[in-house]
């Protein structure tokens, strides 16, 4: 077996993985290995489904020292006149790109592709077999928060052989039309699998969609980091905020948030139960309101020749009906631990709805401190919402994070500057004189903390729950 010595380990060259990497060959002169099954970084990009792209602004993604994405609004589509959404045919080359052309040149990465973690620094070669002990004085696992992708998910439901059934992936392969499409899964994945086919000229009516939980959505235009979107995002916040603030009650306050335009939802007469903190433009949501034939009996526990079985009873199906599986959730973590235990890093989410930001802030915080406890007291674990009620304790965290970034002047200055942070650059190029944008921070600033103590109130009556 042979040995490697280097500052970091780094097992997964996924986004997460890259981001962390970036900032630390920015603002260290540390050395680092970073491995990963793929051939190439990118993580689960590599596998994606063919039509997948961001659902978050381009600006918001990839590592922090290189632009992804034009930065020019869409000009056709369903995203038009938002900010674009990187294919991931882009994304991966982006990951490529910057792999090529500033991790390895710089002497001070080395990347080994189609490579196996084993634990404790030794992988081993998907090609060669060969073993390879990796002596570090960190590892990062970039792993931790688990994504998977259509191609990769297993269904938790049988399927009898003769029936018509295929990951998403699958779906641009289709060369004889079936009867009708049914698709399997009411998360993102989802979305996009309905959007897909009615693109493509489906009629609606030839669409079932299992739904066995609907969600809260997050209205596209709100996540916009660019000027001329200020009012729509900004005032998103502060609305959110005060929305929090003034609710008497949880249902009252999912029920402010939706009517000040923070949350939308597919159908208006059914409550959701979920929260992923998917993004969804206008255009998207109205789109796929046109499917009307919504199952919403659970989950599906199997699919047989002549019938679906979900937990709540049955529909039929057949031979000429094609089952297209969505049911993959994209990114969780059931477990939340440490970010920064010893010799372990372990990336999570500090900020809502941004995990490679995440990782970017955690780099800096590992270049910058030395002591595990006070790493650990800025990098408060977010969790990854599931159920709806989720939201609050996903909210309150990031808003503690905020808080307490807030009273570093060093770490305002790197939040301003990094890409990734998007929003912070926004509000710092406020004129002095811009009064009206003025008073749109004035209304987030006077909202959060009655915000923060009604959302540990409602945290508390879950508990005791």
């Amino acid at each position: 077996m042979r040995t490697i010595e280097t500052d970091y380990l780094i097992a997964g060259a996924g986004a997460v993985g890259m981001a962390f990497a970036d900032v630390l060959l920015t603002e260290t002169d540390a050395t680092m290995v970073i491995i990963d099954r793929h051939h190439k970084p990118g993580g689960h990009w590599n596998v994606a489904y063919p039509f997948v792209t961001l659902h978050q602004p381009s600006a918001f993604y990839g590592v922090s020292s290189k632009k992804l994405g034009t930065g020019e609004l869409d000009k056709t589509g369903l995203n038009k006149g938002l900010n674009d959404l990187a294919s991931g045919a882009e994304i991966l080359a982006y990951y490529d790109e910057v792999m090529r052309h500033q991790f390895l040149p710089s002497g001070r990465v080395q990347f080994f592709g189609m490579s196996d973690y084993e634990g404790d620094g030794v992988f081993r070669s998907l090609t060669t077999g060969e073993r390879t002990k990796v002596i570090a004085k960190k590892t990062v696992d970039a792993t931790f928060l688990k994504t998977s992708t259509p191609s990769m998910h297993t269904p938790s439901f049988t399927i009898d052989p003769s029936a018509r059934f295929m990951p998403l992936n699958d779906l641009p392969r289709v060369t004889e039309a079936p009867e009708g499409y049914v698709v399997v899964g009411g998360g993102k994945t989802g979305i996009d699998a309905c959007l897909w086919l009615l693109e493509h000229g489906v009629d609606p009516d030839k669409i079932r969609w299992i739904m066995p939980r609907d969600g809260w959505l997050l209205d596209r235009e709100n996540t916009q980091p660019t000027i001329e979107f200020f009012h729509s995002t900004m005032e998103a916040q502060a609305a959110q905020f005060e929305s929090i603030a003034a609710a008497d009650s949880i249902e009252d306050m999912f029920d402010r948030l939706e009517a000040c335009g923070y949350f939308v939802r597919i159908d208006k007469d059914v409550r959701p139960k979920m929260f992923h903190g998917a993004t969804i433009s206008r255009a998207e949501l109205e789109a796929i309101q046109q499917i009307k034939n919504i199952i919403r009996m659970g989950r599906v526990t199997a699919i047989e020749a002549d019938r679906i079985v979900l937990e709540e009873g049955e529909i039929p199906t057949g031979p000429n009906q094609l089952h297209i599986d969505c049911s993959a959730r994209a990114i969780s973590n059931e477990e939340i631990k440490p970010i920064f235990l010893g010799d372990l890093i372990t990336p999570q989410m500090v900020r809502s709805y941004q995990p490679v930001f995440s990782a970017a802030f955690i780099g800096h915080i590992e270049a910058r401190f030395d002591d595990d406890k006070q790493k650990n007291q800025l990098c408060g674990v977010v969790p990854l919402p599931n159920h709806d009620t989720d939201f609050l304790r996903f909210t309150a965290a990031f808003m503690t994070n905020q808080y307490n970034w807030g009273q570093d002047e060093e770490l305002r200055g790197w939040l301003k500057e990094n890409r990734l942070d998007g929003f912070s650059k926004l509000v710092s190029e406020i004129a002095e004189d811009d009064h009206e944008k003025r008073s749109v921070m004035k209304r987030l600033r006077n909202a959060s903390m009655p915000a923060m103590m009604n959302l540990q109130k409602f945290l508390g009556q879950l508990d005791a729950a």
